[in-house]
């Protein structure tokens, strides 16, 4: 495995783990920050699938559900030929700390530089929502990360 292709991010959110394991698994509280409609079966096997606000599909399937603590599930765009669904795969640790709950992410199996890049645009996208939902608030409309900054 290529470590530079290797995405990992650590984010602090205000609210327990069990919170923060919902609004990762249940797809009402899914698109409160992230897509327009979620299908999740939170079982090893069980479906992973996000409609993104773009109109791209987010899918994979569950590899590792341990209710509060982590979830792994395989990830991929269909229609993708970089990132095919089932091509990568999201670890998600979620450790209590500080009276609120760290969460550990890490992607395997991006296939390039420019993809782990554009996947890291996006989790910092999403994460900062879900700290906002995950602590009660309302992220607002989602229109996606910003992939392009004009000068």
């Amino acid at each position: 495995m290529d470590e530079s292709l290797v995405l990992r991010r650590e984010t602090h959110l205000a609210a327990p783990a069990a919170a923060v394991f919902a609004f990762l698994t249940d797809p009402e509280k899914i698109i409160r920050w992230m897509g327009t409609e979620a299908t999740t079966e939170a079982h090893p096997g069980g479906l992973y699938l996000i409609n993104g606000v773009s109109g791209r599909k987010a899918r994979g399937a569950f590899r590792e559900v341990v209710p509060v603590h982590r979830l792994a599930y395989s990830f991929g765009w269909e229609g993708d030929e970089a990132v095919p669904p089932g091509s990568s795969l999201i670890e998600i640790d979620l450790l209590e700390q500080n009276g609120g709950t760290l969460l550990r992410m890490t992607q395997t199996g991006l296939p390039n530089a420019e993809q782990r890049a554009g996947h890291a645009r996006g989790w910092a996208h999403y994460f900062g929502r879900l700290a906002v939902a995950a602590a009660g608030g309302d992220p607002g409309p989602d229109h996606g990360p910003v992939h392009h900054r004009a000068a």
